[in-house]
């Protein structure tokens, strides 16, 4: 293990607490777990200089990453924090130029989002609750999630100051602000919510949404809740935030099929991460084209459909 006093682990925590400013805290454990893991790799090496890093120790530590078992994704997110530390290494000078900018993980597979069916979502939101503070409150981050299409992160970080009448300012990714239309169910929900919210929030508490002890609503707490009120509802299947953001983005694109409008709503920077929506679209598509087109159908031996 590292000392904790080394130059390498204090430059590590150093890249870790400017991170902490605009990463998620899902996205800070990852990261100091991997380097973690690099600087333990570094140690066995008997490496004690950072100019001593270049491309071909980089692959030796996330090649023993994937002997290990570290899946695609998690590789992938390995190199990422190994990448950044080093930008973050060569600004403040003890680096020359990123090493890791030579290397290249596996390419990881692509999971296709799996949107709840528009219907069954409908009636999933419309059962009523029992008009709780605490029901008033999830139900209104339950419509804006969806309405919105927002990140956890995004909805956790959100303050009174941000709503807008029908828009609503965020923070996403990188710390680039963006602002989102909130639609008329969400609009009400969230004006029942800010009705009792004083009930519930401690005095000088900004957060939009806060949890029994008056304070900001943490993203585990908000994972929770979700997952309660869908065994609560009768939703047999597992909703979390990002699953509400899926089905945003799938439902909006299957009306409209306006990628550039969804990319801006989702905060995507790259269309590239947008596009695999259409490509859930177009499974959409074929398998109505499968049911309900005569010639498509398959037939048995006897000339029967199947």
């Amino acid at each position: 293990m590292t000392d904790a006093a080394s130059p390498l682990a204090a430059a590590v925590e150093a890249f870790l607490a400017a991170l902490s400013r605009t990463a998620s805290p899902a996205t800070l454990d990852a990261y100091r777990r991997d380097l973690a893991a690099l600087l333990d790799f570094l140690d066995a090496q008997r490496v004690h200089d950072w100019h001593a890093l270049d491309a071909a120790l980089v692959r030796r530590f996330l090649g023993g990453e994937r002997a290990r078992g570290l899946a695609p994704r998690s590789l992938a997110r390995c190199r990422s924090a190994c990448s950044r530390l080093a930008d973050h290494l060569v600004a403040e000078g003890f680096l020359d130029h990123n090493p890791v900018a030579l290397v290249r993980t596996p390419r990881q597979p692509r999971h296709l989002p799996s949107p709840v069916d528009v219907d069954r979502l409908a009636r999933f939101l419309d059962t009523p609750h029992d008009g709780s503070p605490l029901a008033v409150r999830d139900q209104a981050m339950l419509e804006l999630l969806y309405s919105s299409g927002l990140r956890l992160a995004e909805l956790a970080g959100l303050d009174l100051a941000d709503l807008r009448g029908e828009r609503v300012r965020v923070l996403g990714k990188g710390a680039k602000p963006r602002q989102v239309p909130v639609g008329s169910r969400a609009r009400a929900a969230l004006s029942a919510w800010l009705g009792i919210r004083a009930t519930l929030a401690a005095d000088g508490e900004h957060a939009l949404f806060v949890g029994r002890g008056g304070h900001r609503l943490g993203h585990r707490a908000i994972q929770q809740r979700l997952a309660c009120e869908a065994r609560r509802r009768g939703l047999d299947e597992h909703l979390h935030p990002h699953r509400l953001r899926h089905s945003f983005a799938s439902h909006l694109l299957e009306s409209s099929q306006d990628l550039r409008a969804v990319q801006e709503l989702l905060g995507h920077a790259n269309l590239a991460t947008t596009q695999v929506y259409t490509r859930l679209d177009w499974q959409h598509l074929a398998a109505s084209y499968d049911a309900a087109h005569p010639r498509a159908r398959r037939r048995h031996d006897d000339g029967t459909p199947t």
